[in-house]
Parts: C-alpha cells; sequence; structure tokens
C-alpha cells in the first residue's frame, strides 16, 4: 500500500497541471527570439536604405547578436543552474524588450551594430533557461519529447509570424516598427510568468567562476571574428593574432573547467558519444542553413520584386513543415531510431538546399516552396530528435548547462553561416561587371550590397538603371547559388556523422523521481 501511495504520489508532482500552462508562457521566448531573428531579414533592404551600411557593415548587423549570444550562452545557462532559471529567465524577458527599443530607434550603422550586439547580451539568459526549466517541468519522458517538440515548432512559427507580422508593419510604418513587435510578448512573459513557472536551481552549484566567463566570453568571439575576416578579406596579421587569442583562451577555459569542483561546464558531458553528436548536428546544420536564409529575403524582395508581406508569407512553407516535423519528431524517433530521423532530417535538408543551386531569377514559386518545405521537415525532425537527446543524456541540476551547449551550438552555426556562407555570397556579388557609362561613385556604392545597387540604380535614368540592376541580380543570385552548394555539402556530410555518432542512441521511456 506504501508503495502505491507513493508512486501516486509522485506521479501527482510529475503530472502537475500547470506545467503545460507554464511551457506555454516559455515557449513565448522562444517566439521572442525567433521573431526577432527572421523580421531583421526582411527589414535589411529598408534599414540598408536609412543606414547606408557597408556591407561589411551589413554582415555585422546580421551577425553580431549571433557572435555575442554564442560568448555567453554557456555562462548564462550555468549562472541560470546557480541563480535560478526563472529568475533569469524574466530578467533576461525584461532587459530583451528594453533593448529591442534601442534597436528600434538606432539612428546610424554603428550604434545598430551595438544595439544588437547588447540584444545577444540580453538574448543569452533566454534560451537556456526555457530548455532547461523544460527538463525540470516534465519527469515523463514521452511528455518531455512532445514538450521539446512544442518548443521547437513555437521557434519555427515565430520564424513564421516574424515576416508575416514584419511585412505587415513595413508596409504600413517604418523599419523600426519590427523591433517593437517584442514589447508586448515581453510583458505577457513576465507577468504570467512570476506566477505559473515554478523556479529551479542546483541545489549545491558552486561559485560561478568569473575567470571562466571571461575566457569563454574572448574565446568565442576571438574564433567567431577570425573565421568571419579569414571569409570576407583573406589572411592577415589581425586575423591570426585573433586566432591565437581565441584559441588560448578556450584551451584555458576547458583546462580550468577539467580543475575546479563546481565548473561553469562540465567538460564530461562530450564523453557521452551522443551528446557530442547531437551537438555537432545542430552547430553544422545550422551553419549550412543560416547564411543562406539571411539572404533569402534579400532574393525575395530585391530580385523578385516581391514586396516585404509577400516575402513573409512567401517562407511559410519552411515553418509549416518545421512545426508538423516537430511534433512529429519524438513519435518517431522512438518508432525508428534516433540516428534514422536525425540522419533522414539533415539529408532532406542538404538536398533541398543542392536544388537551390538550379535557382534563377525567374525561378517560380512552385519550385521555392517545395524546397522550403522540405527545408523546414528535415530541420523540424533533426532540431526537435537532438535537443531532446541533449536534455535527456545529463542529469537534470546541469539542465541548464546542456541546454546552453546546445544553444550555444545553435548560435555558433548562424554566426558562422552567415559569416562564412554570406561572405562568399557577398564576394562573388560583388565581383560583376559595373555597365558601361555609369560613374565610379554609383558604382562603388552598387557594388557595397544589393540594396546599395537598388538605391544607386534609383539616381539613374532607365537605359543605366536596368542594365545595372540586372548585372546586380544575376551576381546576387550566383553568389546565393555558390553559398547553397557548399551548405549542401555540410549537411550532406554532418548526416553520414551523424549515422555514427548516433549509433544506438535511444530516447528514454521511464518516468524519473523529480
Amino acid at each position: 500500500m506504501t508503495s502505491i501511495a507513493q508512486t501516486s504520489h509522485i506521479e501527482d508532482i510529475v503530472r502537475r497541471p500547470g506545467r503545460w500552462i507554464a511551457l506555454a508562457v516559455l515557449v513565448l521566448a522562444v517566439l521572442l527570439v525567433a521573431v526577432d531573428a527572421t523580421v531583421l531579414g526582411l527589414a535589411t533592404p529598408f534599414l540598408s536604405e536609412d543606414l547606408a551600411p557597408t556591407g561589411t557593415q551589413l554582415l555585422w548587423i546580421g551577425d553580431v547578436y549571433s557572435f555575442v549570444i554564442a560568448g555567453l550562452l554557456v555562462s548564462m545557462g550555468s549562472l541560470g543552474d546557480r541563480i535560478g532559471r526563472k529568475k533569469l529567465l524574466l530578467t533576461g524577458a525584461v532587459a530583451f524588450g528594453a533593448v529591442a527599443v534601442l534597436n528600434a530607434y538606432a539612428t546610424s550603422p554603428e550604434m545598430m551594430i551595438l544595439a544588437r550586439a547588447l540584444l545577444g547580451v540580453a538574448g543569452a539568459t533566454l534560451m537556456p533557461s526555457t530548455l532547461a526549466l523544460i527538463r525540470n517541468l516534465f519527469h515523463d519522458p514521452r511528455e518531455r519529447s512532445l514538450a521539446v517538440g512544442i518548443w521547437g515548432a513555437m521557434a519555427s512559427a515565430g520564424a513564421a509570424v516574424g515576416p508575416v507580422m514584419g511585412g505587415f508593419l513595413l508596409e504600413h510604418f517604418w523599419w523600426g516598427s519590427v523591433f517593437l513587435i517584442n514589447l508586448p510578448v515581453m510583458a505577457v512573459l513576465v507577468v504570467v510568468g512570476i506566477k505559473m513557472i515554478p523556479e529551479s536551481k542546483n541545489p549545491a552549484p558552486g561559485p560561478w567562476d568569473l575567470i571562466s566567463v571571461g575566457l569563454s566570453l574572448i574565446g568565442m568571439i576571438a574564433i567567431v571574428y577570425a573565421i568571419k575576416e579569414l571569409a570576407a578579406h583573406g589572411g592577415s596579421r589581425e586575423v591570426a593574432a585573433s586566432a591565437v587569442i581565441g584559441v588560448a583562451a578556450l584551451a584555458w577555459f576547458v583546462r580550468r573547467q577539467l580543475r575546479l569542483p563546481a565548473p561553469l561546464l562540465d567538460m564530461r558531458l562530450f564523453h557521452h558519444r551522443g551528446f557530442s553528436g547531437a551537438v555537432l548536428a545542430d552547430l553544422l546544420t545550422i551553419l549550412g542553413l543560416a547564411g543562406l536564409v539571411f539572404f533569402l529575403s534579400q532574393f525575395l524582395q530585391l530580385v523578385q520584386g516581391r514586396g516585404p508581406l509577400e516575402a513573409g508569407l512567401a517562407e511559410l512553407p519552411a515553418a509549416i513543415g518545421a512545426v508538423a516535423a516537430g511534433l512529429m519528431a519524438g513519435v518517431v524517433a522512438r518508432r525508428y531510431s534516433v540516428r534514422s530521423v536525425v540522419t533522414g532530417g539533415l539529408a532532406a535538408v542538404g538536398v533541398a538546399l543542392a536544388s537551390v543551386t538550379l535557382l534563377s531569377k525567374d525561378t517560380g514559386y512552385p519550385m521555392l516552396g517545395f524546397m522550403l518545405l522540405i527545408v523546414g521537415v528535415g530541420a523540424g525532425f533533426a532540431f526537435t530528435v537532438t535537443a531532446d537527446v541533449i536534455l535527456s543524456t545529463v542529469p537534470k541540476e546541469q539542465a541548464g548547462s546542456a541546454s546552453a551547449v546546445s544553444e550555444t551550438a545553435y548560435e555558433l552555426g548562424a554566426a558562422l553561416g552567415i559569416a562564412l556562407l554570406g561572405s562568399i555570397v557577398t564576394g562573388v556579388y560583388q565581383g560583376f561587371e559595373t555597365p558601361a557609362g555609369i560613374g565610379s561613385g554609383t558604382a562603388a556604392a552598387a557594388h557595397e550590397s544589393l540594396g546599395g545597387a537598388v538605391e544607386a540604380a534609383s539616381t539613374l535614368p532607365a537605359a543605366q538603371a536596368l542594365p545595372l540592376m540586372s548585372a546586380a541580380q544575376e551576381a546576387f543570385v550566383e553568389g546565393m547559388r555558390y553559398a547553397a552548394g557548399i551548405g549542401a555539402a555540410v549537411l550532406l556530410a554532418t548526416a553520414v556523422a551523424a549515422w555514427f555518432l548516433l549509433r544506438g542512441q535511444k530516447l528514454e521511456d521511464g518516468i524519473e523521481h523529480p
């Protein structure tokens, strides 16, 4: 009888009804970050016209958020384990909303880059907290798989809501309005989250090592900066120095974690082949996708002439596919296997990206829409299952650190993807031949970016503007084709690696004690 009573008590705790309301609040934070990331792509042509950034500044505006967030995620995940994940999440939500206002009213490229960097600091507090709280809210692995699927689906829904809402705002207001949509979401998150989200943290966390925080931040930013500059401008002493500093800082960080009694990040997590394989799959998948997605909105608007709202609606198939696949991923992975679902998802994304190498200015929407649908389905399966693997392979006390590793892989992959593949697009684009009769100043502005070419062409008579725009658009599409080919190769190679690294990996079935 006692055993039955204990079992019933445990199940009551495990299945307390408030957990789904708490999950609904948590995914608002995911929505917040996803919407912010996607509306920037749509706003880029308008932002380019207003702030007139150079090609390099435009890339920094696109990826500095990811650089900073990648450098801070591990530290913030560990901080949440120590001070409380709910406390960190709500503090970060308030900061995120406040800094979004600064983004909206930026008056120069330099101010915009700074505002995006500060948004990265705030964003770093949000993502690890959401996944870690899910790990502690759901003790039934099957329920947790569904919760992680909903978490991923909301991120994808944010990717859909962002362009559509952003497109509507851009057609009626100025570009800064796309950042202000964060405010109502943040307000709901804070007001409801205070009451509905239970606090959780590591009961014996040890001190937060500030030296490790600094080493992690310096190492990640220096490495990413070196890769970005190498891709954009080739080798130099500055690039070499940045790379050396980054490697040295990260090596010191790892060595320090192995010696600390309460490390910022337990390096022993990487001894688990499933954990390492899932993290690698996340990083390389996003690397392959991010650079292409960053330029897709520009292709739809500046090459094919769609309005911002139409461009946002055109990207919906990717979100629909990701939502559907994310919700089914846990069931499918248990029916078949983790490695078959992740490998199949990665391969599907790789093949879809390979089809982009056939892209032209006049490519019809059916091909684009089908490609985006396949990308969404493949990414939805892969990301949901790898997130579940990462969460289920660590003790719940370390959920914040493990979630931070997962999110770091995601953000680092995004930063590297925009830096490397974005630099390929930019490099190919800037090599186009200027039509005869166009002044050097106008030609230089047109070569900075496709948005710059649109602005430059608007000052020319039609006889000169049309050849200039045609040459610029062809060069941009050619750059996208090159980037998509490289992205496809990365995804297909990652699929092969995942097949071996995730061998024997399974999702949990038994209910754990809270």
